[in-house]
């Protein structure tokens, strides 16, 4: 690995830099992942429940381990539409009332949950000092834009009234996520920004995130082919399934790549080198910036769609969760 990650200002709208090989560690979880599905079915031909729960079995393994909590709870917070489940790490060591994390796992809008990214909660929670606070979310197609975004807007909103019986600060709750998890966690933040609510998110932390819906951007030809961990046909159905119809395809909640996005806090973006949402990434960052927002956009060389997940195996994946956490303690501590 080299001694830092490359930043924005390294590789901003240079493209043809990225023709390095993948980290040797995060190609070895590349493997893991190839030979763990070579076995199963195709995930696009089984139905929504099916492809879950297989997901669920054969990632199981990339959640074990790891930093030990405090305490893990789970509540279900009442919401307008119904009850969202949240689990709620809590480190050792932290002076209470800590800093919040409110975390959105990825998965497409479809797959994965909290379990699949326990680990990667748990690594935050630790490395930052703060309680996470995980959002189990409705999936689609049972459930399509704007559902999800509205829960996590709801989430955000009871824990500024019941932070504190959970060891957390109301006033310092950032939220993150990663791929589609990002997506969610900036589109929640726009809405509270536009509800007059704008002081309610500190920070966020966006890993390999979802903005648009251009399928043909250079990346996504060149790293969205068969046996990537993210095809182009994958994220094409994605968002099929999570739109409601080709009207929501400008929906700038949805489409951030289209937002306003002038007011949003301090954002952190882990970007993927070999993704095929390295474009639409380096898009956001450029965005964000233009936009007189506080914007720190950082390159992962080597990796792929996913990174956070190889937690276990590849040592740039911790790197990159022990700079966002830092970044998260300047943010929400030190601040």
């Amino acid at each position: 690995m080299r001694d830092r990650p490359m930043t924005e200002h390294d590789n901003l709208g240079v493209h043809g830099r990225h023709d390095a090989p993948l980290d040797p560690e995060i190609a070895a979880f590349q493997r893991y992942l190839t030979a763990t599905f070579a076995a199963q079915p195709n995930l696009e031909t089984l139905a929504p429940p099916a492809a879950r729960a297989l997901m669920e079995e054969l990632r199981a393994p990339l959640a074990r381990g790891g930093p030990v909590m405090s305490r893990t709870r789970e509540v279900l917070i009442p919401l307008d539409a119904g009850s969202v489940r949240v689990r709620l790490h809590v480190p050792a060591g932290i002076a209470s009332p800590a800093p919040m994390l409110v975390y959105v796992h990825g998965g497409g809008w479809v797959l994965f949950s909290l379990d699949t990214h326990d680990r990667v909660m748990r690594e935050y929670a630790a490395g930052a000092g703060v309680v996470v606070a995980g959002v189990d979310y409705a999936h689609s197609p049972e459930a399509r834009f704007p559902v999800a975004l509205e829960q996590i807007v709801g989430v955000v909103r009871w824990l500024r009234s019941h932070a504190a019986d959970h060891a957390g600060d109301p006033a310092r709750i950032a939220i993150g996520g990663d791929s589609v998890g990002a997506n969610l966690s900036m589109a929640a933040a726009l809405t509270l920004r536009d509800a007059g609510e704008r002081d309610f998110v500190r920070a966020l932390v966006l890993n390999y995130g979802v903005y648009d819906l251009d399928f043909d951007r250079p990346s996504y030809l060149k790293y969205g082919r068969a046996g990537a961990l993210l095809t182009r046909s994958e994220m094409i159905g994605y968002w099929d399934q999570y739109l409601r119809d080709r009207t929501d395809h400008d929906n700038p909640r949805a489409r951030l790549i289209l937002a306003d996005v002038r007011g949003l806090p301090a954002s952190f973006l882990g970007i993927a080198e070999q993704d095929p949402l390295f474009d639409e990434n380096m898009a956001m960052a450029q965005k964000l910036r233009s936009a007189d927002v506080d914007a720190t956009a950082v390159v992962y060389p080597g990796t792929t769609h996913s990174y956070l997940e190889a937690v276990s195996m590849a040592e740039i994946a911790r790197y990159a969760i022990r700079e966002q956490s830092e970044w998260l303690r300047r943010r929400l501590i030190h601040d």
